[in-house]
């Protein structure tokens, strides 16, 4: 390999993983434009796993909109990144795709306090297992989402 297509899988890998964290970031914040940007067109996920919708990236951001208003409270970890962008010859080619294990703590709606503290009744909630990122590189945009599937293996309630 020459120093040029080292270079240009390396600028593909911090664009990938940038996109992952925008991913976990857009989440949290419930920035759901920004969720939606993260796709390509015709981009879908799949939460069906952890009890959610499967379908059209668009109509999964409006459905977290209101499910993540259970949690206002989140805090999305996601690590062990494995990176696998497609070779076409020892060129990278334009697609990927990433496996990556997560941590979503999170903290449940309680009834708010008369002064103004933190909710009386708020249990914790953790959902931890691993996503799949298809990802695509688009002529306009660069690397984006073409398929996030959530594969949960565990949670836990305490209070």
């Amino acid at each position: 390999m020459t120093q040029r297509v080292d270079l240009a899988g390396v600028m593909d890998r911090l664009a990938i993983d940038e996109l992952v964290t925008g991913y976990a970031i857009a989440v949290d914040d419930g920035d759901w434009d920004a969720y939606r940007a993260l796709f390509a067109p015709g981009g879908r996920a799949d939460y069906a796993s952890a009890g959610g919708i499967e379908g059209p990236a668009g109509e999964v951001a409006d459905w977290l909109a209101e499910t993540m208003k259970l949690f206002p409270v989140r805090q999305h970890l996601i690590v062990n990144r494995l990176i696998r962008i497609a070779d076409l010859g020892g060129s990278p080619g334009d697609t990927a795709e990433v496996r990556a294990d997560f941590l979503n703590p999170m903290r449940l709606a309680g009834e708010e306090p008369d002064d103004g503290g933190p909710p009386v009744t708020a249990p914790n909630f953790v959902a931890a297992g691993r996503y799949t990122f298809a990802v695509t590189r688009t002529a306009r945009s660069g690397w984006r989402l073409s398929r996030v599937t959530v594969h949960e293996k565990w949670r836990h309630m305490s209070f």
